[in-house]
């Protein structure tokens, strides 16, 4: 009894692990139906959207086609009569004479024949006056009238290869394309920002620049948000926790034409943008609060972030913050932009304990200590990166402290990597920046 109790037991214990695993089974293949039911709707719609821009674009065709051979039909026929008014204009005057000397030729010989005819007495007079009016008249003189070997002979002359020409072009316009040749490959959330990421699918198909577009809602249109060469962008002014559709073309090379849009995607972003703290003198923010200029107050001080969004995620991993200077002002040695634990008042430099930050003239410090190591100065245009992870955590006696993160600073293609040691844990810093004249103005994304 006890051994069929225990059969009983491990085959109920089976039976309910089968039972679970034709849920799981049954819970795959329905998710492998829906995937069949998206890919069979993604062709049937992409078909019929085809088919309306085939029709749609040979329609316009047509019809421009058209317009384009009845205006050189109107050109060719104002050509002929243009031709045909101007060739018989001479024509006309010259009948014009022929017919004047016609009528005196007529008058003439009705007076001479008068003359001839008249009484005995009157002949001789007449006979006078007729004789001086011949010889007025000239009647030796003709108007030349030209042959028709001289004369225009319109004729139309029509290539027929122009038809051979177009035949071979329309055959070989338009193409029908199964799968685009470039698809959207990876979504990078940022502050405020996705970073977007393409690849090239087609082997064949040798690109010359990409066209990336997104819109907020499946009820906008879409619009265009970066033109180039480059395979990636970051698309800032997101607005967080809402979904974005992305899509991108490429154009081939020498060509002018842009291939089919990929298979729109989806991508968003869960992290609040960075913006800078208002109300601090020295500087003023755009709209957003993402750039800041320093001015022409006379106050100088460290401007911070509106809070510590510069922070480490459960991948141990920081998230880059990019300082894009876009004007320069006049340097000054204690200039400098980095991030930092906290936000201390009365400071006017980052170059401080609990912050690593890089000078305007290239120098980089930790906690207030210069490194040997240089980066190239921040000059116009310049881009300085932060990027740090966490290496260690817990009790590091030897170094003094227990939190432990690799930098990376970059810029201007070159970086410098160190360790920061700091004696507490840090899920979030701040970042900050400060300069002595007015003229600098930073992004920062």
């Amino acid at each position: 009894a006890a051994a069929t109790e225990a059969e009983v037991r491990l085959l109920l214990q089976e039976a309910r692990e089968s039972i679970e695993a034709a849920r799981s089974y049954r819970r795959e293949l329905q998710q492998r139906l829906r995937g069949l039911h998206q890919a069979r709707e993604q062709i049937k719609d992409s078909a019929t959207l085809t088919r309306d821009v085939l029709e749609q674009h040979f329609s316009d065709l047509k019809g421009t086609l058209k317009k384009l051979l009845d205006e050189r039909l109107t050109s060719l026929l104002q050509e002929v009569d243009v031709i045909e008014q101007e060739s018989i204009k001479p024509l006309d005057e010259c009948q014009k004479l022929i017919e004047h000397g016609v009528s005196t030729a007529d008058d003439l010989l009705r007076e001479g024949e008068s003359a001839v005819d008249g009484d005995v007495g009157q002949q001789n007079e007449k006979l006078c006056n007729f004789t001086k009016k011949a010889l007025h008249i000239q009647l030796d003189s003709l108007p030349e009238v030209p042959s028709l070997v001289d004369v225009p002979c319109l004729s139309a002359q029509l290539d027929d290869c122009l038809l051979t020409i177009l035949k071979n072009q329309i055959f070989r316009h338009g193409t029908v394309a199964s799968r685009p040749p470039v698809q959207l490959e990876e979504f990078v959330e940022k502050p405020g920002g996705i970073l977007v990421r393409w690849c090239k699918v087609d082997d064949d198909f040798v690109p010359q620049d990409y066209r990336l577009q997104y819109r907020k809602s499946s009820a906008s249109p879409f619009e265009d948000v970066y033109v180039g060469s480059e395979t990636e962008f970051m698309v800032l002014h997101i607005d967080p926790h809402v979904d974005y559709q992305f899509r991108v073309c490429a154009r081939g090379d020498g060509r002018q034409e842009w291939s089919p849009w990929s298979v729109p995607q989806s991508g968003r972003t869960t992290l609040v943008p960075h913006e800078w703290t208002t109300g601090l003198e020295g500087y003023s923010l755009s709209s957003r609060r993402n750039i800041a200029l320093r001015n022409d107050s006379q106050s100088c001080g460290v401007l911070y972030s509106k809070a510590p969004t510069y922070f480490c995620g459960q991948t141990l991993t920081f998230r880059q913050v990019l300082f894009g200077i876009e004007t320069v002002g006049q340097p000054d040695r204690r200039d400098s932009l980095g991030v930092c634990v906290e936000q201390r008042n009365g400071d006017d430099s980052l170059q401080r304990d609990k912050a690593v930050c890089i000078s305007t003239n290239g120098a980089v410090f930790v906690n207030g200590k210069e490194m040997t190591n240089q980066l190239p100065a921040v000059t116009s245009g310049s881009t300085v990166t932060f990027d740090m992870e966490v290496v260690q955590l817990g009790p590091c006696s030897n170094e003094g402290g227990n939190f432990k993160l690799r930098v990376t600073i970059s810029s201007n293609n070159r970086e410098v990597v160190f360790d920061w040691v700091l004696d507490q844990c840090c899920g979030s810093l701040y970042f900050g920046c400060s300069f002595s004249y007015p003229g600098w103005k930073v992004l920062v994304f």
